[in-house]
């Protein structure tokens, strides 16, 4: 589902997490000093991270959406392939490391059944996705438009790099 991002990026845990899974995945520079990629924790409550979070570990969540007017409310850059994330558990401490390796933006009502079964959630059904992320999108969205069928949404799919 949607991020709902706490930048703790200064965090002495994020930085001791981070620093393992870069040598982990073998991306350290030359420098030995790679930027700690953003962290932040799934969902708008600490149950909701920490389930979809669950998701990620196990390996049934692969993919996520976000509003498109969120990140523009929130001047937050859009994703690239290649971004890495740290994902925070509900008690916003780093639990997995992931990198994004497809974008694409598209209306609501586009969103596919493929997209809706990486998500992962419920029955992992579209039907489910678009209840789910209806609801979601008109409490939560920070841009303070709430939903509509043809809203921009941000689809992102990533690989799991490091589990903790």
């Amino acid at each position: 589902m949607s991020t709902d991002e706490h930048t703790l990026t200064g965090t002495a845990e994020i930085e001791a997490f981070w620093s393992i899974a870069r040598r982990h995945i073998r991306t350290d520079p030359p420098s030995g000093d790679a930027p700690v990629p953003p962290a932040w924790g799934f969902g708008a409550t600490p149950e909701h991270a920490d389930n979809l979070l669950a998701l990620v570990l196990a390996g049934t969540k692969t993919a996520m959406s976000t509003a498109l007017w969120d990140f523009a409310h929130e001047d937050e850059p859009l994703p690239q392939v290649g971004d890495l994330a740290i994902i925070l558990d509900g008690e916003e401490r780093p639990r997995a490391l992931i990198e994004i390796v497809r974008v694409d933006t598209v209306p609501f009502d586009e969103v596919d059944a493929e997209h809706a079964r990486l998500e992962g959630e419920g029955d992992r059904s579209y039907e489910y996705w678009r209840d789910v992320h209806q609801r979601y999108f008109d409490v939560h969205s920070t841009n303070g438009r709430g939903f509509s069928p043809s809203m921009p949404v941000v689809l992102e799919r990533f690989r799991l790099l490091h589990p903790r």
